[in-house]
């Protein structure tokens, strides 16, 4: 039995729409920003932090999975109960800015109880962070480009934090584990920033009740 494999390529299935563009972009400066921590991640918890060791790593890693595991399910509940974009795109927000936050509360970090207190902000920004973004990047997904449009997201992911993971240490011996925390702040809150600038993308107009009017008219055109 032979099998034929079609492998041309239109200029139609590379175009993504404007909400899903912009989500990959945002992903792209957040998740470049938190690829500088990963590989100094243990390092900074071993040298900055009084008693720490690579037990302590261990277990301030796995308290951060088990935590944000145990919080997206019941906000997942949450947002799917609220339905529609305003409430996934608050969430969104807010868990992004805890990402942030919590980037630079790593330099406050004096003691083993704090390492394990930023750690849980971090988590529960990612438990806000992960079903909030897939929810609004599913609703708006282009039709028939689905394993396109989620296989872009992870591709510029996953390059972005390739570069970071490269470029970690380098910042980290030019301007030590302060450079790096910073920088992966200014990355976080740039996404906030960036997804603040394109509201309209995702959130319905506010409009006016003659707008309304005309909008819902027999014969009205849609948008």
């Amino acid at each position: 039995m032979r099998f034929k494999v079609d492998i041309h390529f239109n200029v139609k299935d590379l175009k993504v729409n404007r909400v899903v563009r912009s989500f990959v972009i945002s992903d792209l400066l957040f998740w470049g920003g938190w690829g500088i921590v990963n590989p100094i991640f243990a390092i900074f918890v071993v040298n900055k932090v009084p008693g720490a060791t690579i037990a302590t790593v261990g277990a301030v890693i796995a308290m951060y999975w088990i935590v944000k595991a145990i919080i997206q399910i019941p906000v997942a509940i949450f947002l799917d109960r609220k339905g529609g974009d305003r409430a996934d795109f608050h969430a969104l927000i807010l868990g992004l800015m805890l990402a942030g936050f919590a980037a630079i509360a790593f330099l406050a970090v004096r003691d083993i109880a704090g390492l394990f207190a930023v750690v849980f902000v971090q988590a529960l920004a990612y438990g806000l962070y992960t079903p909030s973004w897939s929810a609004i990047f599913s609703r708006h997904l282009d039709k028939d480009h689905y394993a396109f449009d989620w296989s872009l997201d992870s591709t510029t992911v996953g390059i972005a934090s390739g570069i970071a993971a490269a470029l970690g240490g380098g910042i980290a011996a030019l301007w030590g584990f302060t450079g790096v925390f910073i920088l992966t702040s200014i990355f976080s809150f740039a996404s906030v920033f960036f997804l603040l600038s394109v509201p309209n993308l995702v959130l319905p107009r506010a409009t006016t009740p003659a707008q309304e009017v005309v909008t819902k008219a027999p014969g009205a055109m849609e948008k």
